[in-house]
């Protein structure tokens, strides 16, 4: 029991929250060439390590749907000489947190471990990677797991909405997918077509990683080529053509027999290499990304009390970006949420923001930054993002004065650029009243 409770302590110590101008990132390139970015700390004797191969599993072979997730869901489930159970217990023993998430753009991983635990753990994820068994009983349990999931969540409105909105938005590519499959593509995924993902989806040239916490330099590059290093060098991952997002200004329902109306909404957004990002950024935060800050909750949800909860937000994917906006109302009121939503679009676009709102913003997405900093994990998760969005390694030192350096007159190009009401792709689940809709969907029980 003590050891338990000594490493539940060591964990609960790495959570704590970091001050941002402490970080200092250094860039470290193994002997084998395998580069990551570090975040050097020894106070507390935890180790994590992110990486993602780029473009794996951004395109399931047709249909193989879901085919990069199910990878994901198995690959810890065995590997090497060790079985599932075998496997998970060497985890568990040794307070390993492994695992791995199969993305739009990229398949990724992600390694939290003690110390004293290193070796155990980077050979256990070297395993993982190199030597996956994909045994049968492994691959059956996590297909039944996957299914089930699916199968629950075509109840659920606020799912049919998401799917409805990116299979419009996104018809014939793959981010208009379901990325766990579908009921009919997931029985017929073999463990030999996991294992053929795997072989051509993990090269070294697509491979990103990051790591933060008690390692040094020297003792990361040696890590790198051992966890990494026998993997090919080239993986051979089909190419995702860039999109645009189509059923602009379509407005579409999915009647189903629910008390409330889930609303969702989107046109294209702005790609995270945009300069104009930060604009972007402050704008979202005034219209709907703020919380009760934000125009969408005042004028929906305070002034009328049409929602609990309305918002917006920022996608920016490798090939595409959306700028959304979402939430739910009784279904009497939907059409007047829906006007509303769609009035306060076109006032961002013709009046922008005004000083108090643009001083406001400013403060709190800077103010607010550090507080992701919270742990040795989200570091790693941090710079491993910053990397993959080829920001620089000095962006953070970078991101306040870019921030601060927006103006009013650059939110309102840039809203001007973004939002159009009628170009607006449009999707309500519910029984909506007083929408009109351009084309009417069943929406199943």
């Amino acid at each position: 029991m003590g050891a338990i409770v000594t490493i539940l302590a060591l964990l609960l110590t790495a959570f704590t929250t970091v001050p941002a101008l402490a970080i200092e990132i250094k860039r470290v390139v193994s002997p084998g060439g395998i580069e990551a970015w570090l975040v050097e700390d020894h106070k507390v004797p935890i180790i994590a390590l992110e990486w993602a191969f780029e473009g794996a599993g951004a395109s399931d072979p047709k249909g193989k749907e879901g085919l990069a997730n199910l990878a994901a869901r198995t690959l810890d489930e065995g590997a090497g000489p060790y079985d599932s159970q075998a496997f998970a217990a060497r985890l568990q023993d040794n307070a390993i947190g492994l695992s791995f998430d199969a993305g739009r753009d990229a398949f990724g991983g992600s390694l939290r471990t003690l110390s004293d635990r290193r070796d155990e753990a980077f050979e256990l994820t070297r395993l993982s990677l190199a030597e996956p068994r994909f045994d049968a009983e492994a691959v059956e349990r996590m297909r039944a797991a996957v299914l089930s999931s699916l199968r629950r969540d075509q109840a659920d409105p606020n799912y049919v909405a998401r799917r409805l909105f990116y299979s419009t938005a996104y018809p014939g590519h793959p981010y208009g997918d379901e990325i766990r499959g579908t009921l009919d593509s997931l029985p017929g995924i073999t463990p030999d077509d996991l294992r053929g993902f795997v072989k051509t989806s993990f090269g070294r040239d697509r491979l990103v990683v990051a790591a933060a916490g008690d390692i040094t330099p020297e003792d990361l590059g040696r890590t790198l080529d051992r966890v990494f290093g026998a993997l090919p060098a080239t993986a051979a991952t089909p190419a995702v053509p860039d999109a645009e997002p189509k059923g602009l200004g379509e407005t579409l329902v999915a009647n189903r027999p629910t008390a409330q109306t889930v609303m969702l909404m989107g046109q294209p957004g702005i790609r995270r290499s945009d300069p104009d990002w930060y604009a972007a950024t402050v704008m979202n935060y005034v219209l709907g990304g703020g919380g009760f800050g934000s125009r969408l909750m005042e004028e929906v949800r305070e002034k009328r009390g049409l929602s609990y909860g309305v918002y917006s937000y920022l996608i920016s994917l490798d090939h595409s970006a959306l700028v959304m906006a979402g939430g739910n109302t009784v279904n009497a009121k939907a059409g007047q949420a829906l006007d509303i939503m769609r009035q306060e679009w076109k006032r961002m676009a013709d009046q922008g923001v005004t000083e108090e709102e643009l001083a406001d913003a400013k403060t709190y997405l800077t103010g607010s930054f550090p507080l992701q900093l919270s742990s040795t994990q989200a570091i790693a998760g941090i710079l491993l993002q910053v990397r993959r969005d080829r920001l620089g390694i000095d962006y953070l030192d970078r991101r306040d004065a870019l921030i601060n350096g927006v103006t009013r007159a650059d939110v309102q190009r840039v809203a001007q650029r973004l939002l159009a009401p009628d170009r607006l792709l449009t999707v309500l689940v519910g029984r909506p009243e007083g929408v009109a809709a351009t084309r009417t969907i069943d929406g199943g029980s």
